[in-house]
């Protein structure tokens, strides 16, 4: 079978990959004893690539691409035919009001009714019995979710919001779902796929890095790179999760350059929201540390105020480092492209304090 992604009708490449997969997995499961094998044609590389990684996650060959599968799995994985569903669209019949209830016993002649006869003799009342309330009051009605999370957005807009008097942006607002972050991310990625950012890569505010300590990849952020007046918000947004995207598969880590980022002005805390959502939760389960080199009491206190007020695990895994040295316990420094000036700003912020900068290869030593 085809790869159903078409240039034409711009469907996201990876949630198609997802749909075709989970079905042919949901037909095997029927057919298993009619079908040989599967071949799954690819027009490009780019879709073979996506075809390789995923395939495992629905037809893992052993006991550790299943665990892999467990966890790597979407939130939704559609119906027992692999189609996609959305709860808002779906009919939804209640009951006329007023309505008598039948007595929910049922006559032993009732259960041993044939199956033909069961189907045409079928009754809303007959139905009633076989329904564990308990577990139907899990399924929350999909309009009733929807207008909390249009009250949770009023409140939040309403109330006292003290990040916002501070000037640190506005970090309240609900929390997304499973598959509310899924959606909002595939979207993103779509866009990354199809656009040029050469102009931001330029700026060097994020690039990779080599690998931590313990052999995780790195991603660098500079914030005195981040030029605000000279940036399209929504096309760095994007950059980010386009950059972002080969790394939080797999666990990896973060250094943040703080150093001389005062002198800029620097987005609010809730642009960093609006991307650790798009982001999603994959990326808050796999990001193992961010190594903020060079905070300042400002920058201290704004995390701190997250780390009590905000219900997000990546709050909780800042390191503050305050020398270079220090950074270097936890990246090696060969493994880090660091900006001349925060060589400089380190220098200027510890003293030297028996530190020596090589000019040529800027490595740092301790002076013997």
């Amino acid at each position: 079978m085809g790869c159903i992604y078409t240039e034409a009708k711009s469907y996201p490449r990876e949630p198609a990959a997802h749909v075709a997969i989970r079905t042919v997995r949901r037909f095997s499961e029927k057919q298993k004893d009619k079908v040989e094998a599967i071949v799954f044609c690819t027009t490009t590389s780019q879709d073979t690539e996506i075809y390789k990684r995923l395939l495992p996650l629905y037809f893992p060959r052993d006991k550790h691409e299943e665990e892999v599968a467990l966890l790597k799995l979407p939130a939704d994985v559609g119906d027992e035919n692999g189609e996609t569903t959305i709860d808002e669209r779906k009919i939804r019949i209640k009951p006329l009001p007023n309505a008598k209830k039948s007595n929910p016993r049922i006559s032993q002649a009732s259960v041993d009714l044939s199956v033909s006869n069961v189907g045409l003799t079928r009754s809303s009342s007959y139905l009633d019995a076989f329904l564990d309330p308990a577990f139907m009051s899990l399924i929350k009605d999909p309009d009733q979710r929807r207008r909390e999370q249009w009250e949770k957005t009023a409140q939040a807009q309403t109330s006292w919001n003290f990040f916002k008097m501070f000037g640190y942006g506005d970090v309240a607002g609900p929390p997304l779902s499973a598959a509310e972050e899924y959606s909002l991310h595939s979207r993103y990625l779509t866009k990354a796929n199809t656009l040029n950012f050469s102009e931001i890569a330029e700026m060097k505010i994020v690039y990779r890095g080599g690998v931590d300590s313990e052999g995780r990849p790195v991603m660098v952020i500079v914030g005195a790179h981040f030029l605000l007046r000279c940036l399209d918000l929504e096309r760095f947004i994007i950059h980010v999760v386009k950059e972002f995207e080969p790394l939080i598969q797999k666990p990896y880590s973060i250094v943040y350059f703080h150093s001389a980022a005062t002198l800029q002005m620097q987005p609010d805390l809730g642009l960093m929201k609006r991307i650790q959502q798009i982001l999603g939760r994959k990326h808050q389960h796999n990001l193992h540390a961010i190594y903020v080199l060079h905070p300042t009491f400002g920058l201290k206190s704004a995390v701190f105020g997250l780390q009590l007020c905000v219900d997000n695990v990546v709050w909780k895994k800042v390191v503050y480092v305050d020398r270079l040295l220090q950074l270097f316990r936890y990246v090696p420094r060969e493994q880090l492209t660091i900006p001349d000036f925060v060589f400089q700003h380190d220098l200027e912020v510890n003293g030297g304090k028996g530190l020596i900068v090589d000019p040529r290869t800027k490595y740092v030593y301790q002076r013997p």
